[in-house]
């Protein structure tokens, strides 16, 4: 999920071990810890100078249940070694600096997982990307209540046990709110599947998601041998059904055979993609269609979408930005969240 939602729940986590022994501070480093694994973001560009592989790394075995193992363990011990000094001698143990790491490390990926993006848990072994699809990258919805629970709780002494109410009224609000998304995801799993069955579409597979910031307007995507259908559902509709569909084609034939790089963006998209030409030679539109469009009346309004150029045996990715979209698309997006 996005970088502030993982800061609240690693300083939770800090909170949890370490909280009544060194108070806010362990909110700090619990902070830290949650951050650690989205720094493959930056260790990807340095080490790749595609971004396609550096696109490809985001997610990897910085966000693995290996990982998490080692760098708790590197981690507590170096902070430990740097805190164990002075007045703070003996106030904690390494053991428990390597369980505070442990926890805000290991929970940012597990969280991660119930998005759409694709975490791979069992990194080296295994390039599975695990998505449960029930939860945006970001919802204010999960974010503010836990923010606002951890905020006031370090009004309180380290000692006071309304610091411990705090937290767990805290974690309790965003695990039930999680839980929601998963009851949400059930029963719009079975609006999509009624919705097919009812237009008699010759899919192979379908899945859904929610939109952006909010879980009421979910995006399904069904394939085809040749498209994809796509459709929105606000739970706020009066009817259990999807009044519009989309056939998107996949003109994947554009590009000849499966370079690498693209075989690459097919398993980041989970083969959820289409390309479309552009005005440049060996240039493409590449849409990752796991992700919704902000307008479901216009199919070029993919809100991840980037161009991919051949440079010599190569194929290089230009990152896409959110000022590509027009105002009509977001204000279509508030329209149909509200229910129709």
């Amino acid at each position: 999920m996005d970088s502030i939602t993982q800061i609240v729940l690693g300083a939770a986590c800090g909170e949890a071990v370490l909280g009544k022994k060194i108070g806010n501070r362990a909110l700090l480093f619990g902070a830290i810890g949650g951050t650690i694994p989205d720094l493959d973001v930056f260790v990807g560009k340095l080490l790749f100078n595609n971004e396609i592989d550096a696109m490809a790394f985001h997610r990897g075995f910085m966000h693995s249940f290996l990982f998490a193992i080692l760098a708790a363990i590197g981690f507590g011990m170096l902070v430990f070694w740097i805190y164990n000094r002075g007045k703070r001698y003996g106030m904690t143990t390494q053991k428990e600096w390597m369980w505070l790491f442990f926890a805000s490390i290991f929970t940012h990926p597990i969280l991660d997982s119930f998005t759409a993006y694709g975490t791979q848990l069992f990194a080296p072994f295994s390039n599975y990307r695990v998505a449960f699809n029930n939860i945006a990258v970001a919802d204010p919805f999960y974010t503010f209540p836990f923010l606002t629970a951890l905020i006031i709780m370090m009004c309180f002494k380290r000692t006071s046990t309304k610091r411990r109410l705090f937290l767990y009224l805290g974690l309790g609000f965003s695990s039930l709110y999680m839980l929601s998304t998963l009851v949400n995801k059930y029963h719009v799993n079975r609006v999509y599947k009624q919705a097919l069955a009812e237009q008699k579409f010759d899919y192979i597979r379908f899945q859904t998601q929610p939109t952006i910031l909010n879980n009421i307007l979910w995006y399904g995507i069904a394939e085809t041998s040749d498209a994809y259908y796509v459709g929105f559902y606000s739970i706020l509709d009066t009817e259990a059904t999807i009044n519009k569909w989309h056939k998107l084609p996949k003109n994947h034939e554009l590009i000849q055979g499966m370079p690498k790089d693209l075989e690459t963006l097919a398993w980041f998209s989970d083969g959820y993609y289409n390309l479309s030409e552009t005005a440049s030679l060996d240039t493409y539109l590449f849409k990752d269609l796991r992700y919704p469009l902000m307008d479901e009346n216009d199919p070029n309004s993919s809100i991840f979408k980037f161009t991919i150029t051949k440079t010599n045996d190569r194929w290089e990715a230009a990152p896409f930005y959110a000022s590509d979209l027009n105002e009509g698309a977001f204000d279509a997006f508030w329209t149909r969240l509200k229910g129709i």
